[in-house]
């Protein structure tokens, strides 16, 4: 089957445990369409780059799922239908990345990003 990868912003004022519940729904509607999730995540509340339907945080979710585009289907049209998921994003991707997503590492685990040449000596 193939592999996908979900992100999805619900409604800043939900409790965790709500935000929580709604990827526990998700993940049962596509167990339900012969899906399954092979990872999830709770990013938890982050603030967003631009205001969406009034609200300027939101609680981030992703999902690592093996299921046909049809299960895919019925989970992203019931979430746009989901009065408290704001965004989704669904990418389709050739093998999940093994380990946590690059969000729930530390700042010191990311690496040294290096220099971009940006900074430094401008003055001459």
């Amino acid at each position: 089957m193939p592999l996908y990868e979900h992100v999805f912003i619900s409604r800043q004022d939900l409790s965790n445990a709500q935000a929580e519940g709604l990827v526990e729904h998700f993940t049962t509607v596509l167990a339900d369409n012969g899906g399954k999730v092979v990872e999830n995540e709770y990013w938890g509340v982050k603030t967003m780059a631009y205001k969406i339907n009034k609200n300027r945080k939101g609680h981030y979710a992703f999902l690592k799922t093996d299921a046909p585009a049809s299960a895919v289907q019925e989970m992203e049209r019931l979430m746009r239908l989901h009065d408290d998921v704001m965004r989704v994003l669904t990418i389709k991707v050739d093998e999940h990345a093994e380990g946590p997503s690059i969000q729930m590492q530390k700042r010191d685990e990311r690496g040294d990003r290096g220099d971009r040449g940006d900074r430094g000596d401008r003055r001459r």
